[in-house]
């Protein structure tokens, strides 16, 4: 029986027998008094890495948002993002619950925003308009299709914030995938940002983990509200270590999840059933199926076939593609797309 084909998120993946070796040779303490070896050595590499000055390590992305949002605003102010922006869709409502914040929503076909489009929508003074505190990017972005931001964009977004007296966070989810698609580095980045979360249990391939970096300021704040979310964790070296070797060992590989998704790109622009389908620029690939295709029976038929995608929205598909995925389901899966083709002929995936 071949293995299933998981396309439904790069979360998916599971640590490497390396990986996990790795993990239990770690050295733990007591995270929460900041006795945690292992720990404290992740969170300085990847401080390191983006040329901040601190780091904390939190059990998800969600929460390493979470906690920036309440670090950079008040009660009652509003923070810039995207329409597609994953604090708004996909973090349940976390900024009202957690900062009594709302978002001011740009809408954007690609998931980029541009200083231009982002200047217009900072409030004034005014005693009557709510205070605008926050910008959020996203880079990569989930909804748009994993697209990225460049470097030139980072920074006069950056700029900025700064002449408006606005912090900028970076939801760097997939950052590292964006690095490896761009001639920047991570410190480049960390220079032109007040904060970044760093997700290591997507492509990275790490069990469980984001961190967030940002100055000694901030991260020591971040590290009581992450304490007051219940994410204080005790002996969780042996987490850290999977973050620890994904950083040494697992960066470059990403480049093969890009080079995957393009080819799967290549096959699905040119099926019937297919009525639109996003670029493709990392290891995201979203598309609109034909208005007479039923999306649940053809989740069910590539279930069948041994293929597991996600919806995302009406007549909408997202795969992803990941570590995990060998030459051998590639080869599968290409074959597999083409034969729902038939499918399609056959009316077995049709609205009816």
């Amino acid at each position: 029986m071949n293995s299933m084909i998981d396309l439904r998120s790069d979360t998916v993946t599971k640590p490497t027998k390396e990986m996990l070796a790795y993990m239990m040779q770690a050295e733990v303490g007591d995270d929460v008094f900041t006795e945690d070896p292992t720990v404290n050595k992740l969170e300085q590499q990847l401080a390191s890495m983006f040329s901040k000055e601190a780091a904390l390590f939190c059990p998800s992305g969600t929460m390493s948002n979470q906690i920036a949002l309440r670090i950079h605003t008040q009660p009652g102010d509003e923070v810039i993002c995207d329409i597609h922006a994953h604090i708004y869709h996909y973090e349940t409502g976390g900024m009202a619950v957690h900062s009594g914040i709302q978002p001011k929503l740009i809408n954007t076909t690609d998931g980029i925003l541009y200083p231009e489009i982002i200047e217009p929508q900072v409030n004034t003074d005014a005693d009557w308009l709510t205070k605008t505190s926050l910008i959020v990017i996203e880079n990569t972005c989930n909804r748009a299709g994993g697209t990225y931001y460049s470097l030139d964009n980072i920074k006069n977004i950056y700029h900025l914030s700064r002449n408006k007296n606005l912090k900028l966070h970076i939801d760097g989810a997939r950052i590292f995938n964006a690095i490896v698609e761009n001639d920047y580095t991570a410190a480049d980045v960390g220079a032109y940002c007040d904060t970044i979360s760093v997700c290591l249990s997507k492509g990275l391939g790490a069990p469980v983990g984001s961190l967030l970096v940002g100055s000694k300021e901030d991260i020591k704040k971040a590290r009581r509200i992450r304490k007051q979310m219940g994410g204080g964790m005790r002996q969780v070296g042996i987490l850290a270590a999977a973050g620890r070797y994904a950083l040494k060992y697992h960066i470059t590989d990403l480049k093969r999840d890009h080079l995957n998704a393009k080819k799967i790109y290549d096959v699905l622009r040119n099926v019937r059933y297919v009525k639109h389908i996003k670029p493709v620029h990392t290891n995201i690939i979203i598309f609109e199926l034909m208005a007479d295709i039923n999306p649940l029976k053809l989740e069910e038929k590539l279930k069948e076939k041994g293929v597991r995608v996600s919806s995302f929205g009406k007549h909408i598909i997202r795969m992803v593609t990941h570590r995990d995925i060998t030459n051998e389901m590639m080869d599968r899966l290409l074959f597999v797309l083409r034969e729902i083709e038939k499918d399609h002929e056959k009316d077995i995936i049709l609205n009816k």
